[in-house]
């Protein structure tokens, strides 16, 4: 069983504009075909994973979860048009494009250059062709490590448009800003802990992606709020460990403030591994293809070059250097992303070495 959830007094949590679109709650499956294939002796861990890939909008994500928030946020202030910064195959921006359509809200999508990569299919394939379907305003920033630069340039978009009458709100996903988004995975937290109570699981670790860090905060801050000392480790998709770790750090700190409640952190709640980085962000290895080739030929599941192929990677480079015993179960948070499979086609289908 897992621990019993507590009930902390958190007003903020169900009193913060939210549009719900999700179709929850995702699904918990076992892998059991995965971990035979990892461990044909059997002296591996349990594995699960949770369907987050199955929010049910524009082709699922964890995404959905966090802009139900931000979307809330804007709806609440009578904004009309929605803008958001990211990388030009963006899960993030496909999932605002299509959620702010179905709100009647105009959307406008800054794409920037963190990946150096130019054939056809990344251009055009992938989350680009699903964001002009929505009919989303595509813009182009040249700089991809340029967090700072990327949020003027949004914030000078969003000024011109106030300047033509509109009334825009602008999504930041660097630090510094309330990380609204991670409230969805705190309630997704919630969700996780009723549905592993309902099923007399226990869950010796979680495995989840760490890039924005919404994902890997949220979902921290709402086990811990909710009584669950899980070990959680963050796969860093974008930065190594040692960059990673203040931030996620920083943004438990905000959230708390949002939600005006502190659950308590100490040094070791806060876990991230970089140890299938590789080269950097959306950069596909020998490594990340084993993982999508696994997941695929064992399980019947598609993961994506960019997050959760590389999160897959790292938690079986870990599981396979002994992390984890027989008797224990890890569970890992499917977050979507398969689209970005359709840009990185060739890349995911090469002779490894």
């Amino acid at each position: 069983m897992t621990e019993a959830m507590s009930a902390p007094d958190i007003p903020r949590l169900d009193a913060l504009p939210r549009v719900r679109m999700a179709h929850l709650p995702t699904g918990i499956e076992e892998m059991a075909n995965l971990r035979a294939a990892l461990f044909p002796e059997g002296d591996g861990p349990r594995l699960l994973v949770k369907r987050d890939d199955n929010t049910g909008v524009a082709l699922g994500g964890n995404k959905v979860r966090q802009l139900e928030y931000y979307l809330g946020d804007a709806v609440a202030q009578g904004a009309d048009t929605v803008l958001i910064t990211s990388a030009v195959q963006s899960n993030y921006m496909r999932t605002c494009a299509a959620m702010a359509a179905r709100l009647g809200l105009e959307c406008h999508l800054q794409m920037e250059e963190r990946v150096p990569k130019n054939d056809p299919l990344y251009r055009t394939n992938g989350n680009v062709l699903l964001d002009k379907i929505t009919g989303a305003h595509l813009h182009g920033y040249p700089d991809g490590e340029d967090e700072a630069g990327a949020d003027r340039a949004i914030e000078e978009l969003a000024e011109r448009l106030r300047e033509q009458g509109r009334k825009p709100y602008v999504i930041h996903l660097s630090p510094g800003h309330p990380p609204v988004g991670a409230v969805g995975y705190v309630d997704a937290a919630r969700e996780l802990l009723a549905q592993l109570d309902a099923r007399g699981e226990r869950v010796d670790r979680i495995y989840v992606g760490s890039g924005s860090a919404a994902t890997h905060t949220g979902l921290l801050w709402g086990l811990r709020a909710f009584g669950s000392a899980i070990p959680v480790t963050g796969v860093c998709v974008r930065r190594s460990a040692d960059q990673q770790g203040p931030r996620v750090r920083a943004n438990l700190d905000r959230l708390s403030a949002l939600l005006e409640h502190d659950p308590g952190f100490a040094d070791h709640d806060v876990v991230v591994t970089d140890v299938s980085l590789g080269p950097g962000y959306g950069r596909v290895t020998d490594p990340i293809r084993e993982a999508i080739a696994l997941a695929g030929s064992k399980e019947g599941l598609f993961v994506d070059p960019v997050y959760t192929g590389k999160v897959l990677a790292g938690m079986i480079a870990e599981l396979r250097a002994g992390a984890m015993g027989a008797d224990e179960t890890a569970l890992f948070i499917h977050t979507g992303g398969q689209p970005s499979l359709f840009a990185y086609g060739e890349a995911v289908l090469a002779d490894a070495g």
